[in-house]
């Protein structure tokens, strides 16, 4: 009976099997037509991001929704093709895109249930789940899925396969393939991951999430470990290998709070959304998928070195004006300890801004301030470093700023170890530079702090530009026959409101003094306003407008003719006084500023590239080259003996430049160059207000600028602005001068050669036209 009861059984499994067989047949004449067609594979194109690198070469943007860098088969180190295969399908290279061996087991597993469901695909069938289908898990979403493998197995060859593979799969942190997960996970190129840096990124495919390091370091290190198993089971790696790869520490360049060193490294970030801007003005939103390049002009030492100036200036300005008190405040109560996990999803609502971290006060005593900081860890703060915050302390300080148990606050390193306690300063600073002869900026950066205000000051901010405009009024005046050594008054003014365009004025010198007679040369250094203005009135405010407009390149309409034009009552961008002051450093040229150089496509192509107009080439001559000259003497001057000597201890002597404060201390400004490099500094506030009494140029914008080109002038040597022809050395008075030859008057002869040794030399008594 049990015999024929078997018998019966088994042919009837049979028959089921073959029923199954027959109908999976059917099913798959049926839907095999109706397959899509595989040209998102055959013609693989990745979604691979914008990015934005300066021109040496360092990456300062990346932007796409999909963190992605294409590697070519060829160029995929063994190691991980074999973790990859040792993973997921370790006979990828022996089935035709489906193993019907390991689905028919998976499949008896599940039937009996009882543990972990098996899926049985192979790396053919995750790509053809990958680019076709949901991640449903139905029987006609399985079927599909292996007949698109089997269309795929005979489209494309096996290395092609793994090729989309390894580019396409999801590796999670926003990381898609395996050479962008090398980069965000440890920062590296594929080719220079460890064996068990590949066996860890090989084990990712499986469940991204699960067995991410960073947000499950223990799951990911099980799955680590079977990997390498498996590699030593299938002779992928020896003995020793295997050891050494298990016993290796783990190295993330990520973590919890921190950013991933295949992150931008270099501040640019303005820089960079102005090159992204113009990418996605020519590509549209294909930008951020077809792996475009934008190559800019900038620096990394360069902009490193303004970045870092910059957000100094701005720190120190800030503690000198005093602590603004707490951040903001956090509930404390269902905090139970220094180490209450509860801190950590509080402080997790204060991201650290740079190398300003987020802390929260658990307690203040006399004489310490002890806080919670990211990551369980409980510091106090003790001595000189609670100075700075003393009145903020005290009970009488407004509750709502007052450092007590739940307050948010910011901490830094110290300079001498140790923290002390800081805040994000509320003032705005501006920097760019760039090389004259061609206009390629090297450094530009915007503002404080990209994440916290986009603004652009370098580019967007109309501000007015004080004494620092004063070069463009003085080189007009050149142009009349002013020369360095022509003397004005210096004495007192007063003009009706008919002469200003507003109302009567009276304008005064910074200091309140007047020093009566003297030469433009001194009047600049020392940045005499009356001085300044009696010139302008001398030359004419309309001539100057247009002198300051096409020379120059300023906006008649942002530069009225009123005599206020002399002290820069004026609006300019820091960008339009860059490409002004270019016009001196270069030798007399208009020279456009360009961030970016050039941009290629996802082959590497050039598809866009900027040409300068270099000076003495293409470039249009707009100042006369003994104009030039002149000025440099001057702006000189303003460096050795004038409001700008902090520059001195550079320890050059081809620096030139001006300072400029705006009135009440709204604007502070120093623009200035050297023969090969033009940078402007700016701060001040985005709501115009008073910075406070002494925050001149000269002392809050001039200090960035040196910190600037003490970085970038090391190792440049000396270069001094020869002498053009056409200039004529004459006295005027007891001074040497130098003036225009066709501005000699007539009845006054050209001085004549140099006497013989054994003759006396003449005096020439040539009188200055232009002299008060």
């Amino acid at each position: 009976m049990f015999t024929r009861w078997l018998t019966i059984s088994v042919a009837a499994l049979v028959a089921l099997a073959l029923l199954g067989t027959a109908a999976l047949g059917i099913a798959a004449a049926f839907a095999y037509p109706k397959l899509p067609t595989l040209e998102a594979l055959t013609d693989y194109k990745p979604r691979v991001p914008l990015r934005v690198y300066t021109a040496d070469g360092a990456l300062i943007g990346e932007y796409g929704e999909e963190r992605r860098t294409f590697v070519a088969y060829r160029d995929v180190p063994p190691d991980l093709v074999h973790a990859i295969l040792a993973a997921e399908d370790d006979r990828f290279f022996e089935h035709r895109g489906v193993d019907f061996a390991g689905l028919t087991r998976a499949t008896l597993l599940n039937l009996m249930g009882g543990g972990r469901r098996q899926g049985g695909s192979t790396i053919t069938m995750q790509v053809a789940r990958n680019f076709y289908l949901s991640r449903e898990k139905t029987f006609n979403r399985k079927l599909y899925e292996i007949l698109l493998a089997l269309k795929i197995e005979k489209s494309l060859s096996k290395e092609q396969i793994l090729e989309v593979y390894i580019n396409q799969i999801y590796l999670g942190q926003r990381a898609y393939g395996f050479a962008s997960a090398a980069q965000t996970y440890y920062g590296k190129r594929l080719k220079e991951l460890t064996l068990a840096e590949t066996a860890m990124l090989a084990g990712l495919p499986k469940a991204p999430s699960a067995y991410n390091p960073v947000a499950n370091p223990e799951r990911a290190k099980l799955r680590q470990h079977y990997v390498l198993r498996r590699m030593f089971e299938l002779n992928q790696i020896d003995d020793r290998h295997y050891e050494q790869a298990r016993a290796e520490p783990q190295r993330l360049v990520i973590g919890r709070s921190a950013t991933a060193r295949s992150t931008p490294t270099v501040h640019a970030e303005f820089v960079a959304e102005m090159a992204r801007q113009m990418a996605v003005e020519q590509f549209k939103d294909e930008a951020y998928t077809r792996g475009i390049k934008v190559i800019t002009t900038i620096r990394k030492v360069d902009q490193q070195a303004a970045y870092d100036a910059l957000r100094k200036n701005a720190l120190d300005y800030d503690r000198r004006h005093g602590y603004r008190g707490a951040e903001a405040f956090v509930d404390m109560g269902a905090v139970k300890s220094d180490q209450d996990e509860a801190l950590e999803d509080l402080i997790d609502d204060f991201p650290d801004h740079g190398n300003m971290y987020a802390a929260i006060v658990l307690s203040s005593t006399p004489k310490a301030l002890r806080v919670y900081l990211r990551n369980g860890k409980a510091v106090d703060i003790t001595g000189d470093a609670l100075k700075f915050v003393a009145a903020m302390r005290a009970d009488n300080a407004p509750p709502n700023k007052r450092l007590r148990r739940g307050a948010v606050i910011r901490v830094a390193e110290g300079a001498k170890g140790g923290l002390i306690i800081t805040q994000p300063p509320e003032v705005e600073s501006a920097f760019v530079s760039m090389d004259p002869k061609t206009g390629a900026v090297r450094a530009l950066v915007g503002g404080y702090d990209f994440n916290r205000n986009k603004f652009n000051h370098v580019t967007q901010a109309w501000r007015q530009p004080g004494s620092s405009f004063k070069p463009f009024i003085f080189s007009a005046a050149v142009e009349k026959g002013y020369t360095p050594a022509t003397m004005m008054n210096d004495a007192p003014l007063s003009f009706s409101a008919e002469a200003t365009g507003s109302q009567a004025w009276t304008p005064q010198n910074y200091d309140g003094k007047y020093d009566g007679p003297m030469s433009l040369r001194t009047a600049l250094a020392k940045s005499k306003n009356v001085v300044a203005i009696s010139l302008l009135q001398d030359i004419g405010t309309a001539y100057a407008q247009d002198y300051v407009t096409s020379r120059f390149g300023f906006d008649a309409a942002k530069n009225p003719p009123y005599l206020t034009m002399a002290l820069g009552a004026g609006s300019v961008t820091p960008w339009q006084m860059l490409e002004a002051y270019g016009v001196f450093a270069n030798g007399g040229y208009r020279v456009a500023p360009f961030v970016v150089s050039e941009i290629r496509d996802e082959a590497d192509r050039v598809v866009a590239r900027y040409t300068p107009k270099a000076a003495g080439e293409q470039a249009e001559r707009v100042l006369d080259p003994r104009n030039v000259y002149l000025m440099d003497v001057m702006m000189k001057d303003v460096v050795r003996r004038g409001t700008a000597g902090k520059a001195m201890a550079l320890g050059r002597g081809d620096l030139a430049g001006k300072t400029g404060t705006t009135n009440e201390y709204v604007d502070a400004w120093f623009c200035g160059y050297q023969s090969s490099v033009v940078a402007i500094a700016w701060t001040g506030f985005d709501q115009p207000k008073r910075l406070g009494s002494g925050e001149t140029g000269g002392a809050l914008a001039l200090p960035v600028w040196i910190g600037y080109m003490d970085k970038v002038l090391k190792g440049v040597p000396e270069e001094s602005m020869p002498m053009p022809s056409g200039l004529v050395p004459v006295k005027t008075g007891d001074q040497d001068d130098l003036i225009y030859e066709e501005h000699i008057p007539a009845v006054v002869e050209p001085p004549p050669a140099p006497p013989p040794p054994d003759a006396a030399a003449p005096t020439s008594n040539l009188p200055n036209p232009h002299a008060d």
